[in-house]
């Protein structure tokens, strides 16, 4: 599995919209959809934020 693809799994488990997520984190839907599509990625600021939200750790999002 890749970032994006997990990034997915994580926001779908939590059943958030693509929209909600992109209201907490401040940036575009398209942003949190070109995330999930793995044709951008996040910065480490943001996943530091998206690890808070989804209780992980950044090893466990970054590793798999």
């Amino acid at each position: 599995m890749n970032l994006g693809k997990t990034l997915q799994n994580l926001r779908k488990d939590k059943n958030i919209s693509q929209e909600e997520m992109s209201e907490i984190l401040n940036v575009s839907r398209q942003t949190i959809s070109n995330w999930e599509n793995s044709k951008s990625y996040p910065d480490i600021l943001t996943l530091i934020k998206l690890c808070e939200i989804y209780k992980i750790s950044l090893d466990d999002l970054l590793k798999e």
